[in-house]
Parts: structure tokens; C-alpha cells; sequence
């Protein structure tokens, strides 16, 4: 009788169904079971999350980033050199939030991996790509505490910065799982200047705990008081009445670092306080 182990492969095993339409619910299980197994095993019960622009660069980076775009904007036409000028200082602005993010990721994952309490440790997270991303990994491992990443498959732009070490860096291929784990164990959120996909994350969690399907205390600091008034109107939402004026104090702006490293702890604090009793 033919028998072949490979022809006939046990459902688990079979590459091809996995891979199916058929298993997607399969996959999805998997992006909410194998990081909650390995976030167990490095003992990371909870985290700091940093949003902010990939395309920012260390100051190291800073003149051949510039180089390089100076060559893209040669062949936008009717692009004037004020313009140019213009884009190159908001630019050269990105490098100084890349250093405050990397300081500010620092100081909070200095605090926090002293802390005796296991419960207390929290951990600098980042969606794992480059710029503000990297700046917060960076600035986690200088100091030598743990530091976690979320990247997910893009066709272009995401690749995992150097800043992280394979333990704590997961890979997702859907899009909501990863933000399920960038909120479920986020103790703060800090949102940096960005695009479209810090805008994203941000008010998807503004959302939340405005309608407290977010319920723990989750303080939210937006840092760089420049880019944020000049590309949210937030007065303006509240003139059109679509947010009332206590929803501005969902969230802290910021422009100094100790400001921030002392809000973030504050209101961390105050949680932990809050659950503590709700424990007893």
C-alpha cells in the first residue's frame, strides 16, 4: 500500500492550507497567541509606547537624507526654492524630535527597569521601523533595558531598526492584531511628530478611552507643540461641536523632555495607584 507522510500532512503541518483563505482565522489566532507567549517568557507585562515619523534620521544621517531628497524635489516641477527651503527646515526639525524621542525613551526606561515591583517595569515599545521608532529603541538600549517591537509586512518603508534584538520583536501580517498588542499592555502612549500612520494609531486611541472602552487610566502625551497645532486644528474641532472642549484633556502636549518623562510617570503612577485599590 502507498503511504507518504508528505502527501497526506497532518492539517497543522500542511503549508498550503495555512496559507489558505480557509485558515485565516488560524493566522489570526496565531498573531494573538505566539506574542502573548513570548511576551510571558521575557517576563514584559506591560509598556511605554512611542508613534512617530519613519522618516526621521539621526543627526548622523542627517546631510545624505538631505542629499537624497534635494535630488527628488530637482524633478517636482514647479516646486520653488522657498518651498524647497521650507522642507528641508521641517526636515532638519524631524532630527531634533528623533534626539528628544530617543532622550525622553531613555530616562522612562531608566526609571521604569529599576523598579522593584515586576508589575512596575515597563518596558519602551515602538512599531519597530525607523525613525522615531528606532529613536525610542535606541534610546531604551543605550541604557541596556529590554525594548520591545511591533513591525508589520509593508511593501515598502517598515523594516526592523537595529535597535532591537530578536526576543522582543514580533512581525505581524494584520494590521489590528498589532494594535491590539500596542494597547493592551500600554500604560502610556507618546506620540511624536508623524504621518498617517501616527495619526492613526493616535486617535484610534484618543477614541478609545474617550468612549472608555479603554477603562484603566491611559495618559496620552503628544510631544512637539509646533507640529501639533499646525496640523490639528483641535480649537476648530470644538468650534464645529464633533469634540467637546473636556476632550482636550485626554491628552498633555509637550515640548520639554523632563515635562514629559514627569506627566508620564505622574499619571502612571496614579493608575497603578487606582488598580492597586480596585486589586484590594
Amino acid at each position: 500500500m502507498f503511504e507518504d507522510k508528505d502527501f497526506y500532512p497532518k492539517a497543522y503541518d500542511n503549508p498550503r492550507f495555512l496559507h489558505s483563505a480557509h485558515a485565516r482565522s488560524i493566522r489570526i489566532l496565531a498573531e494573538y497567541l505566539e506574542p502573548q507567549s513570548r511576551l510571558r517568557l521575557q517576563k514584559i507585562r506591560s509598556t511605554i509606547v512611542f508613534f512617530g515619523s519613519a522618516r526621521s534620521v539621526p543627526e548622523e544621517q542627517l546631510e545624505g537624507r538631505l542629499a537624497q531628497l534635494r535630488e527628488q524635489w530637482a524633478n517636482e516641477l514647479g516646486l520653488t526654492n522657498e518651498v524647497r527651503t521650507q522642507r528641508e527646515e521641517s526636515f532638519r526639525r524631524l532630527t531634533h524630535y528623533y534626539h528628544e524621542a530617543e532622550r525622553l525613551a531613555a530616562k522612562l526606561a531608566a526609571h521604569y527597569q529599576q523598579m522593584p515591583d515586576p508589575r512596575d517595569r515597563h518596558v519602551i515599545c515602538s512599531g519597530a521601523g525607523p525613525g522615531m521608532m528606532e529613536a525610542a529603541n535606541r534610546g531604551a538600549q543605550k541604557i541596556g533595558a529590554k525594548t520591545v517591537g511591533l513591525s508589520i509586512s509593508l511593501p515598502h518603508e517598515q523594516h526592523v531598526n537595529p535597535y532591537l534584538e530578536p526576543p522582543y520583536t514580533f512581525e505581524f501580517h494584520y494590521f489590528f492584531m498589532r494594535k491590539y498588542w500596542f494597547v493592551y499592555l500600554a500604560r502610556a502612549l507618546v506620540a511624536f511628530p508623524g504621518g498617517f500612520g501616527t495619526f492613526d494609531e493616535l486617535f484610534e486611541c484618543l477614541t478609545l478611552v474617550q468612549t472608555q472602552k479603554i477603562r484603566r487610566k491611559l495618559p496620552i502625551l503628544l510631544f512637539g507643540s509646533e507640529f501639533w497645532h499646525s496640523v490639528v486644528n483641535f480649537d476648530a474641532l470644538i468650534r464645529w461641536g464633533v469634540i467637546s472642549p473636556e476632550d482636550m484633556d485626554l491628552f498633555h502636549l509637550t515640548d520639554d523632555v523632563d515635562e514629559a518623562f514627569n506627566f508620564l510617570v505622574g499619571q502612571i503612577d496614579v493608575s497603578r495607584g487606582i488598580e492597586t485599590t480596585e486589586e484590594a
